[in-house]
């Protein structure tokens, strides 16, 4: 994986090209086998998980598989900004590669490329604006 290959995820398409770079020197990647945990539920989440390759099942202790997700999706957008644990446990269906950016690499970023920051962290609003936004009329159905 390289920079360039960052375009991908629809959180950092509106990133520039040294934005993505900036970003990507702080990554950290894993090879994750088949049936390993990417995470559990209740850990502390420590930051962004980017699925490369490969597929990831979510799952809720005592419940059914929630879905899996695919090459390009990402995990645990919340955790860059704010404290606390998994909501799920992600397990890879198949091998897969993921990058990391933790919380830690996060503040280097702010530190070391404020700019790129501020651009990922207005993406991350974004993806979480539209996730409320679609879960609204779900919510208001159920009362």
């Amino acid at each position: 994986m390289n920079a360039a290959d960052l375009k991908r995820f629809p959180l950092l398409a509106e990133l520039s090209d040294e934005d993505r770079e900036a970003l990507f020197e702080l990554l950290e990647t894993q090879s994750v086998r088949k049936g390993r945990s990417v995470f559990r539920q209740t850990a502390e989440a420590d930051g962004l998980v980017f699925l490369v390759s490969g597929k990831v099942a979510l799952s809720r202790e005592n419940e059914a598989e929630l879905g899996q997700i695919g090459p390009g999706e990402i995990l645990g957008t919340a955790s860059l900004l704010t404290m606390g644990q998994r909501e799920a446990t992600a397990k890879a269906a198949e091998p897969s590669e993921i990058a990391l950016l933790s919380r830690n690499a996060y503040r280097r970023l702010v530190e070391d490329h404020p700019r790129t920051a501020c651009r990922l962290t207005e993406a991350i609003a974004q993806d979480l604006s539209s996730l409320l936004r679609e879960a609204l009329p779900r919510l208001g159905a159920g009362q």
